[in-house]
């Protein structure tokens, strides 16, 4: 027990978990009646980038010296980022007149998963906020995403959940980009 509260201190888990909270509120009252994919995406980049600043601790050689095997804590830290900002906003989009399929939560959430770990990997953890956030940035710029060609793949969180494009993106980010965290973990 102790160790837990020691990873989770170093991680900043509180302060990540209390931004998510108040991201994913804060954007489901702002939009309010007007909630669609559009946001449900932005909402879910904003909740995966302010938990996967602390894919990393403050000193990764500390960490590094540590005679235990880091794989199943880094791969467990990375997908409860998941489920804590899935989780939060189909609670926080229950109460409400429009809410988006749970498919939708799922495919989006675990593509951006993946963009934190491959950002932590790449770049450190305090920069896993980088790739979910600039990338559904680009994507709500592409005018009318194609199912079927290079606007689709770059727009895929805003493709519809029957369009195979959008699935295939999300699992191939996931993979990649847990797998790379989960055997490499943040870069110095």
């Amino acid at each position: 027990m102790r160790w837990m509260t020691l990873y989770a201190r170093s991680r900043q888990m509180p302060a990540s978990l209390l931004a998510l909270v108040v991201c994913t509120v804060g954007i489901r009252l702002a939009v309010g009646n007007q909630w669609s994919l559009f946001f449900v995406t932005l909402t879910l980049a904003a909740a995966v980038a302010v938990s996967a600043t602390g894919l990393s601790g403050q000193d990764i050689e500390l960490d590094r010296t540590a005679a235990f095997n880091w794989l199943p804590r880094r791969l467990g830290h990375i997908l409860l980022i998941g489920v804590l900002a899935g989780g939060v906003l189909l609670l926080v989009q229950a109460p409400g007149d429009t809410q988006v399929a749970t498919s939708a939560v799922l495919r989006d959430g675990a593509g951006l998963l993946g963009l934190a770990g491959l950002a932590a990997t790449l770049f450190g953890g305090q920069f896993g906020w980088t790739f979910p956030l600039l990338w559904t940035v680009v994507a709500l710029f592409v005018p009318d995403p194609d199912p079927t060609a290079v606007s689709g793949a770059v727009a895929w969180p805003l493709l519809s959940t029957e369009a195979p494009l959008g699935w295939w993106m999300a699992g191939i980010l996931f993979g990649v980009g847990t797998a790379a965290y989960t055997l490499v973990g943040a870069r110095r």
